[in-house]
């Protein structure tokens, strides 16, 4: 979708009228009203061509300086079912490959449909179409947005085999923790370390028969624990054997064996109490950063990391999410984490109803007044980004103050919530209308 400005106002205008123009003056003696955010917005935003990938990428060029030398860039949604920010991710992943090094597209899926796709983008055999519903039809990312992503990663692998993109998944093995976890451990223990052979066999054959997510989590808790520990105790066993010298087999090997312990960790958390669901959801953000601070480090390269808005945030709006991926990132890489956020005005998602699991089409009409969004939309351009942290003081405190935004999952309703977006992101990109994601048919 092409959008750069609506209302029939031309660029040219914009720049020779000035933002200044927008501000009414104000009468002698009068009590100074807060300066108006959208004309300082307006004067740093940077308007966009396009939401499609393809085509030029010049109007994203300061984006490069936005980033700068991160080495993990993170890039939010804000539903987990329009189909605009399906291909901007797209779109903007493809700008960092040619223009900033990046080779990785991490997404909040489980490390075993990472692996998956993976595979399947280096030349792995399969149809994409079939492989994304069989790995995410319990998702929101069964569409035909994602086929399209992995088919142009594929593409420029082939087209590019001295520098090979890759997938990577940061989450925890649900709806299903893959065979080839253990296998990979067991192939490397078999070949390196033959002597744990039997202690890691006995260690993984009851969760090896549990590899569904839904029936492992119905368990009793007592039988889940005792699962955490068998799944602990083959992670560490792995672990004393780390070789003198670095060996990214035996790495690799490790992170399997880390998965399986983090799943069966999530597991064990009593997920039927509001406390234990709080805990657990603290646990997987964690998870989610440390994973993908580890394939930074194993992989080499630069990540882009596709996930909620929430989860590639600095901050939590939400009590039951204690503290996001995003907050534990720039913990471990400082500012070589970058977040960026997205706003919508209104449009169409994909959702999960309240009271089914079908997936259905939702619409909302525009912001409402009060909303982030709302104030947002008035900057002149439909669709646009701008750097927060460059904005004058005033607009930053005016960003910084919680109002409501639209953050919607995968369910609905869902929000809206009551969102600070400066403290939460460095970079916003707002969108004036969205539509519904494409999903296969249910």
């Amino acid at each position: 979708m092409t959008r750069v400005m609506r209302r029939g106002v031309p660029l040219l205008v914009v720049a020779a009228a000035g933002a200044g123009a927008l501000i009414a003056p104000q009468t002698a003696g009068a009590t100074p009203r807060p300066a108006d955010p959208v004309a300082a917005i307006e004067r740093a935003a940077h308007p966009l061509r396009s939401t499609d990938p393809g085509g030029s990428t010049q109007d994203l060029r300061p984006l490069d300086r936005m980033v700068g030398d991160a080495s993990v860039v993170g890039l939010g949604e804000a539903t987990h079912g329009s189909h605009e920010f399906f291909t901007m991710k797209e779109r903007v992943f493809r700008h960092l490959v040619a223009e900033k090094g990046f080779t990785t597209f991490a997404q909040e899926v489980s490390w075993t449909t990472g692996l998956r796709f993976d595979a399947y983008v280096r030349g792995g055999g399969g149809d994409a179409r079939e492989l994304v519903h069989r790995e995410l039809a319990k998702t929101p990312w069964d569409t035909e947005e994602y086929v399209h992503l992995l088919r142009w990663m594929r593409a420029y692998n082939d087209e590019h085999p001295e520098r090979q993109l890759r997938f990577m998944g940061n989450d925890l093995n649900y709806p299903v923790q893959g065979v080839e976890l253990f296998d990979g451990v067991r192939d490397y223990v078999r070949a390196h370390e033959p002597d744990l052979l039997p202690r890691i066999d006995e260690l993984y054959a009851p969760l090896r028969r549990l590899t569904d997510g839904d029936t492992y989590m119905g368990l009793p808790l007592a039988e889940r624990k005792a699962l955490a520990k068998k799944a602990t105790a083959a992670y560490d066993l792995l672990k004393t054997h780390r070789p003198a010298k670095r060996d990214n087999t035996f790495e690799l090997a490790l992170h399997h064996a880390r998965s399986v312990a983090q799943t069966g960790d999530m597991y064990a958390f009593p997920l039927d109490t509001a406390e234990g669901r709080k805990a657990a959801m603290l646990y997987r953000d964690r998870t989610m950063a440390d994973n993908t601070a580890w394939w930074q480090r194993y992989a080499g390269g630069k990540v882009f990391l596709s996930a909620h808005n929430a989860h590639v945030a600095y901050e939590s709006y939400d009590p039951r999410y204690p503290k996001m991926q995003g907050a534990f990132l720039r913990d471990r890489l400082g500012k070589r984490y970058a977040s960026i956020g997205f706003t919508f005005d209104q449009g169409s998602f994909m959702a999960q109803g309240r009271d089914d699991e079908k997936w259905k089409s939702i619409s909302l009409g525009p912001a409402t007044l009060g909303m982030n969004e709302h104030t947002l939309d008035k900057v002149r351009f439909d669709d646009y980004f701008v750097d927060m942290r460059r904005l004058p003081a005033d607009t930053r405190k005016w960003l910084s103050t919680a109002r409501e935004t639209r953050s919607i999952g995968s369910g609905w309703p869902d929000g809206p919530y009551k969102v600070r977006l400066a403290p939460s992101h460095d970079i916003l990109v707002h969108l004036h209308e969205v539509t519904a994601a494409h999903r296969r048919s249910q």
